[in-house]
């Protein structure tokens, strides 16, 4: 695979070549039944075996209780925007959200469409360069929302938030799923788009504690209602097949590496490496505050929008693929997933240290 480039890309991202070469293989012929696993029929015995040991394997990874579904939809996050408080609200119902960057802004613009929705924090006001301490949640809030990981802004959540005794936190991770241990009981929602950190684009993991799906509205569509999903095991309609089946790879490709302790363990290690050249260096800074920034998302400039396109420019010539940072923020911005190997950070700091050198 001598081929392959280091992709620092936010998403779809990079996988693990051990999944990509099992995958290949399965496209023509799936464990010997002569036919590719993304012509299998959702309903047949091939992709049931599939679908069963990816859902064992992702309560495994994360040690998922019992009273939790895991659920596979689509739409992305974004559908989940609307799909929660179209599920969790009435008119006279409040959600808290905490608004950490331009995914929870979306969030929050969806929620007004069902019920009230109160802003309890924010880091808005600098330009969300910071995860916010100071929170205020309303009188009885139906739950409490965060983004986990803010991939444009390179800012994470250290932990979990307090929230108020009894109020369910939702939680989309889109963008950090499963790269560091997880305790899922301090949840009763957890949802992330799979192109990041679980395989392809165009499946979405729900892991929803059951009282959330008993209590949800009915009189909405089948295919926005949770249930529909839990009583029909993510397959009232055709599911992603293909998407699920790669997520499963991830799952088993996670358990053999340590599970999520080694894991995120890993990942601490590979952006320790650049955040502490980034203290170090003349040209380039972290845009984030120290004890707010992201383990999968490293976001810097230089300063100069000229010498930071000189730089994207050269580093892609150089195959550092995707360094090139949201285009509402502009900058750089280095995604280094699960899956991105340490020897890639390694190889990108040498790169930044020789082109400090020259500039």
């Amino acid at each position: 695979m001598s081929e392959r480039i280091f992709n620092f890309s936010a998403g779809p991202a990079v996988l693990p070549v051990e999944v990509l070469e099992e995958a290949r293989e399965s496209l023509l012929n799936f464990k010997g039944t002569g036919i590719g696993i993304m012509e299998h029929s959702h309903r047949g015995k091939a992709f049931s075996g599939v679908l069963a040991q990816t859902i064992a394997d992702c309560r495994k990874v994360a040690q998922i209780p019992d009273d939790y579904q895991v659920l596979f939809m689509q739409g992305g996050a974004s559908s989940q925007f609307f799909t929660i408080p179209m599920n969790l609200l009435s008119t006279d119902d409040t959600a808290d959200y905490l608004v950490t960057g331009s995914w929870s802004k979306k969030a929050v613009s969806q929620a007004k469409r069902f019920g009230s929705a109160h802003k309890a924090a924010s880091s808005e006001d600098r330009n969300f360069c910071y995860i916010p301490t100071e929170v205020s949640y309303s009188d009885a809030p139906k739950y409490v929302h965060m983004t986990s990981n803010n991939t444009i802004f390179g800012t994470q959540f250290a932990s979990e938030p307090q929230v108020p005794s009894g109020v369910p936190l939702i939680c989309d991770a889109s963008s950090d799923i499963f790269s560091r241990p997880i305790d899922i009981r301090k949840y009763g929602m957890v949802y992330a788009g799979a192109q990041k950190n679980l395989g392809p684009s165009g499946v979405t993991l729900v892991i929803v504690r059951n009282d959330l799906v008993e209590q949800a509205n009915s009189d909405i569509p089948e295919m926005l209602q949770y249930r529909t999903f839990a009583e029909n095991d993510s397959c009232y309609n055709t599911p992603p097949t293909f998407g699920i089946f790669i997520m499963g790879l991830v799952f088993q490709w996670i358990l053999k590496n340590g599970g999520l302790e080694e894991i995120g363990r890993s990942n601490e290690k590979k952006a320790s490496i650049l955040y502490d050249y980034l203290k170090t260096s003349e040209l380039f800074s972290a845009t984030a505050d120290t004890d707010s920034q992201s383990l999968m998302n490293v976001t810097f400039v230089t300063g100069n929008e000229s010498t930071d396109k000189k730089f994207i420019e050269a580093a892609t010539a150089a195959g550092f693929d995707g360094l090139k940072g949201h285009r509402s923020v502009g900058g750089m911005r280095a995604s280094i997933y699960n899956a991105f190997p340490e020897q890639g950070v390694v190889e990108l700091v040498k790169f930044m240290k020789d082109f400090e050198a020259k500039a």
